[in-house]
């Protein structure tokens, strides 16, 4: 047996406790994922004239997510399925740390394969939407240590985690979209994301939603006690922050294990398909399948031992196939 071997088998028997007691975790997120899809989603749409999708219908697209904050994005369908009257599935795509929506092209594979994309912003990062979530005290540099002290209630991963799963609602309510066919997809945070609501949806046993499929490529959010002190990504910003409060430092990693997708991958019950670096130090592989590993849906995972924080055009091929597979056209 060579190393890649040896360690490809530590990967599949790394299995961490969790870090929050189950029931506990139910008891935290059914209430407001109850009232997570009870309140309005006030969600517009606008069509924007796009020269460069001739064949496609683009719109910008806003909703309210956690709070008042609109969170904005782009909704794009292929023109000849809205002709038709035709619904097809949707890709919902989060993006990853400090980035955005972006632009109308950067989607443009999926309308390629006859699907409808909603590309959605995270809070205050780097898209058009802001961030109106009070603070209750200081926080480090960047976003997500926001309110993590005070209350993970009123966390800054409270709004971004119910943002994204709104997401999914206004995906949903789109004519052109059936509800039933949803994947949500994205990379590093967005993978993170990906994974998240797939495993609150589960919890919640929403009957609106319908996902046909899961693409988490080199998620975060995942063993995050284990990532806060060897990723060196966003989770940085959290240990700057315990550093400042050292005395503190147990009452964050219990606030930050309602938001860890190993604690809540369990719920999950659409397929997956995972991507992983061997050599990324911003989700280490182990985070990655202590997640994985808890996921009881049909899940496959596609290890890149060479590849650091990236995706390469092969594992993108794996993803449209993989699409193709569950949701069809």
């Amino acid at each position: 047996m060579n190393y890649l071997e040896r360690r490809k088998m530590e990967l599949q028997l790394y299995m961490p406790p969790l870090t929050i007691e189950k029931e506990k975790a139910e008891s935290f997120w059914l209430p407001r994922l109850k009232q997570t899809w009870e309140k309005p989603l006030y969600d517009e749409r606008e069509v924007v004239e796009e020269e460069l999708f001739p064949g496609a219908d683009v719109y910008r697209i806003s909703y309210e997510g956690f709070d008042d904050t609109p969170v904005k994005g782009w909704f794009m369908v292929p023109r000849e399925a809205a002709k038709e009257s035709r619904q097809v599935p949707c890709i919902i795509v989060y993006p990853g740390y400090t980035e955005g929506a972006g632009y109308p092209e950067q989607h443009a594979q999926w309308l390629l394969l006859g699907y409808a994309v909603l590309a959605v912003d995270v809070r205050g990062q780097g898209g058009d939407t802001g961030n109106r979530l009070l603070s209750a005290h200081g926080q480090s540099k960047g976003w997500i240590s926001q309110n993590l002290l005070e209350n993970p209630e009123r966390s800054y991963y409270m709004a971004m985690f119910i943002d994204s799963l709104k997401a999914l609602q206004a995906a949903g309510r789109q004519p052109e979209v059936d509800n039933s066919r949803l994947i949500p997809c994205g990379g590093s945070q967005g993978g993170g994301l990906a994974l998240a609501v797939a495993s609150l949806c589960g919890l919640a046993g929403y009957e609106e939603i319908g996902l046909a499929a899961v693409l988490a490529d080199i998620p975060n959010l995942c063993h995050i006690d284990q990532a806060v002190f060897s990723s060196t990504g966003s989770l940085t910003e959290v240990g700057q922050l315990a550093s400042r409060h050292p005395e503190q430092l147990p009452q964050l990693l219990e606030h930050l294990a309602c938001f860890d997708n190993m604690n809540l991958a369990c719920r999950i019950t659409a397929p997956v398909l995972v991507s992983v670096g061997w050599k990324d130090t911003v989700c280490p592989p182990e985070t990655v399948y202590a997640a994985f590993n808890r996921i009881h849906a049909r899940k496959e995972i596609r290890d890149y031992p060479f590849l650091g924080h990236e995706v390469s055009g092969a594992h993108n091929r794996e993803k449209l196939r993989f699409a193709l597979e569950h949701a069809g056209r």
